[in-house]
C-alpha cells in the first residue's frame, strides 16, 4: 500500500487527479511530510495540528483527523523507514463546478542527507518576513519561489539556498530551518519573522532545553551568523544536519552539533 487517494489504495499508474484540480492549476492546497521510523510516525499529532491550522487559513475542507491519521499510519506501516507525504488539494473537477478536496498519501524512500551541507544566502522578496497576512504559517503547496532559490544556489555550486529578507534578516532554508551556536547557546530566527512552524525545529528546541543548551530566538543578520562556532540545518530529512559553509564562510562540525543530534535521536526513539 504505497499510495492512497481519498483513502483508497491505488497503484502508481492509477494515482491521478483531474487536470482541472485547483491544486494543479493554481497551487491551492496544503501538504505535510512526516518521517516514519520502522513504520512508526514521528510527531504525527504536531503535523496534523499544523495541517488543520493551515486548512483554517485556506478555508479548505479536510477529511476527519482520525481518518487522515489512519491513512498516514497505514502507509507508514507499509513503507517502514520512509517519508510519508500528505497532499490535500482544493479539488474542482470541472471549470465552474466545485468538487470536494482531494487527499493523497504516499510513502517515499529516504534519501541520504548531505553530510557537508553548503548554503548560499539568497534574497527572498516574496517572503512575508513577519508581515501578517491571511496565509502566514500555512504549509501550502505553492513552493515555486523556494524551489527557484534552490536551483539558483545549486547553479552557483552550493547545495541549497538560505533565504534572506528584504531587510537583511536571516529567515530559513527553502525546506528547512537554520540554527547556529554562539558561546554554547543555540540561536535561531524567531517565529515572528513569518518562518514556517517547523515540527523538527520545535522538537529540536525542546531537546536543547532538555540537555541544558540555552536557546535564543531573535532577528539576526548574516554578520551574526558568520561569527558562529557551528551551524545546523533542521528538517524532517536532515534532523540535526551539519552546515559547513554559508556563502564563502566555512564552518567546522563540532561537539555541540553532535551532542544535539545524538540527544534528538534519543528523543525520537523514546517517542515511538
Amino acid at each position: 500500500m504505497r499510495i492512497l487517494v481519498d483513502g483508497k489504495a491505488v497503484d502508481e499508474t492509477g494515482a491521478v487527479i483531474s487536470i482541472f484540480d485547483h491544486g494543479l492549476q493554481r497551487g491551492d492546497g496544503l501538504f505535510e511530510v512526516v518521517r516514519s521510523y520502522h513504520g512508526r510516525l514521528f510527531a504525527l499529532e504536531a503535523h496534523l495540528d499544523r495541517l488543520e491550522a493551515g486548512a483554517a487559513k485556506l478555508r479548505l475542507d479536510l477529511p476527519a483527523r482520525a481518518e487522515l491519521a489512519e491513512w498516514l499510519r497505514a502507509v507508514a506501516a507499509d513503507g517502514g523507514d520512509c517519508f510519508v507525504r500528505l497532499v490535500v488539494t482544493r479539488g474542482g473537477a470541472l471549470p465552474g463546478i466545485d468538487a470536494p478536496s482531494r487527499s493523497i498519501v504516499a510513502w517515499e524512500p529516504q534519501p541520504q542527507p548531505n553530510a557537508a551541507f553548503k548554503v548560499l544566502p539568497v534574497k527572498a522578496p516574496w517572503h512575508s518576513a513577519g508581515e501578517d497576512w491571511d496565509l502566514a504559517g500555512a504549509k501550502t503547496i505553492s513552493y515555486a519561489p523556494n524551489m527557484s532559490a534552490t536551483r539558483h544556489a545549486r547553479k552557483e555550486g552550493f547545495d541549497d539556498a538560505l533565504l534572506i529578507s528584504r531587510d537583511g534578516w536571516i529567515l530559513e532554508g527553502p525546506t528547512w530551518t537554520i540554527g547556529w551556536f554562539v558561546g554554547g547557546a543555540l540561536e535561531t530566527p524567531s517565529m515572528d519573522l513569518g518562518i514556517l512552524g517547523s515540527v523538527t525545529r520545535a522538537e529540536v528546541l525542546k531537546t536543547a532545553a532538555d540537555v541544558g543548551v540555552a536557546v535564543v530566538e531573535g532577528r539576526w543578520t548574516l554578520d551574526r551568523l558568520r561569527r558562529a562556532d557551528e551551524v545546523v540545518a533542521l528538517s524532517t530529512l536532515k534532523e540535526v544536519g551539519v552546515v559547513v559553509a554559508v556563502g564563502e564562510t566555512a564552518f567546522e562540525p563540532g561537539e555541540l552539533t553532535q551532542n544535539l543530534a545524538t540527544a534528538f535521536s534519543a528523543r525520537v526513539t523514546a517517542s515511538l
